[in-house]
């Protein structure tokens, strides 16, 4: 029991003092310990993203080996005392635009930019030069991801138990499972690797679509989603959504966080206009209120939406069953899926991803370690209006869809609802 405790605590340092270590290379830095953080940004041929923040942190001792726990402890403290720089001037210059922020109380600056000339220029990630104003200046670069021509929808996923094991139902859990274990020792979804691949691949298998994560997890482990990503072979893309936990000497518990996850997600619809999306959440918490607003405002614009079924609590039911009558009403698909093979099969369906994608998902998945049974599907189909009845939209039955719910009340149910025709991409020639 010792010697995990002490395991567990050395993880922890292990975690926690990455990012100190990585900001001596990482962005810019400067006299004093300035550094310059830029995070990974997103947009269009039309308009920009990036958020980056502005810290000063003391430098380490030359020559130490940044492995011993002398050196994590050290790193901790550094981390710990790190001193954001609040009004901080920072320009950006990117493909003719250029514009000039200053970071807010907590070091984050924003940047909109608004690119003139992107022809000719097909790649999907873009540098952006970024500059500290300081005697000398700080250069720094980020990058953006804007949709190649060929892409043909966006698709918005969360991070906590729908790309990787957190447990966000399970504070406890959650906060283990956030400090303590690193990259190479958290576990991704059995088949979610090759799920987000093909989604990214689309159905043509080079369309570039948008991948856009959102985590309630704090910008200190942006570097260790980074690494997640990398190691399980997962598409990277902007991490959105983090937030500042306020950590400090003075102030040792994370802030009190807001959610503002509807506002991302209107943002995201309103700059790619042109596209539809494709939503994925889990069942833990608060996906499935979140959505089923989103396809309710925005009917015609969600082609499905995946829900990875991790509880068995009777209490989630009622807002499963809230979000498949919105999709149903909107004329969309809902996925409520026990393992990635099913969203799989679901998105092969409807032109998502190519067929073929789905024997790599189910083969990735059978390949998890401790992977269960997999769960014969129930597909509730919704009901067309009846002509000149009281309503005029699709409808489907709580009662069948809170049945498929409660399954043996064991084992997460998979549910596809879904109207009798469903909106589907074009198919695409290979």
């Amino acid at each position: 029991m010792v010697s995990r405790a002490r395991r567990g605590a050395t993880k922890a340092l292990r975690v926690l003092t990455r990012p100190v270590r990585r900001a001596q290379g990482h962005g810019g830095k400067g006299r004093g310990g300035l550094v310059v953080e830029p995070y990974r940004g997103y947009g269009s041929r039309e308009e920009i993203f990036l958020i980056g923040r502005v810290f000063r942190q003391s430098p380490g001792n030359p020559g130490e080996d940044p492995e011993s726990l002398r050196a994590q402890w050290r790193d901790l403290r550094r981390r710990i005392a790190r001193r954001k720089v609040a009004g901080a001037a920072v320009t950006a210059r990117f493909r003719g635009d250029a514009t000039r922020v200053e970071t807010d109380r907590d070091g984050y600056f924003r940047l909109h930019l608004f690119p003139r000339d992107l022809s000719g220029r097909p790649d999907e990630w873009h540098p952006v030069d970024l500059v500290l104003e300081d005697d000398p200046p700080i250069s720094a670069e980020g990058a953006v991801f804007i949709p190649p021509d060929g892409a043909r929808c966006v698709v918005v996923s969360d991070i906590d138990d729908t790309v990787m094991h957190t447990g966000v139902a399970n504070k406890l859990k959650m906060l283990w499972r956030l400090f303590v274990e690193d990259a190479e020792s958290r576990v991704a979804f059995p088949g979610v690797a090759a799920l987000y691949r093909a989604l990214h691949a689309g159905a043509g298998g080079a369309e570039g679509n948008p991948m856009l994560y959102v985590s309630r997890a704090p910008w200190g482990l942006y570097e260790m989603l980074s690494d997640f990503f990398q190691r399980h072979g997962i598409p990277a893309g902007p991490v959105l959504f983090l937030r500042e936990w306020g950590l400090s000497w003075t102030h040792p518990l994370p802030r009190r966080a807001t959610d503002h996850k509807q506002a991302l997600i209107r943002h995201m619809m309103a700059l790619y206009r042109h596209l539809p999306f494709v939503l994925i959440g889990d069942s833990g918490q608060h996906d499935p209120e979140v959505y089923a607003q989103i396809v309710e405002e925005h009917p015609g614009r969600v082609l499905a939406v995946y829900i990875r079924n991790v509880s068995t609590d009777a209490a989630r039911a009622e807002e499963i069953v809230r979000l498949a009558g919105a999709v149903a009403r909107a004329g969309s698909s809902l996925v409520l899926a026990a393992d990635s093979v099913a969203m799989a099969e679901h998105a092969a369906g409807i032109g998502l991803i190519a067929p073929e994608a789905v024997a790599g998902v189910a083969d990735e998945h059978a390949a998890g370690a401790d992977v269960e049974p997999r769960r014969a599907t129930t597909r509730i189909t919704a009901e067309p209006p009846e002509p000149g009845g009281a309503f005029d939209e699709p409808t489907i039955s709580p009662e069948a869809v809170a049945g498929a719910l409660a399954g043996d009340g064991l084992v997460p149910a998979t549910v596809v609802v879904a109207p009798e025709h469903p909106a589907a991409l074009p198919r695409v020639e290979t």
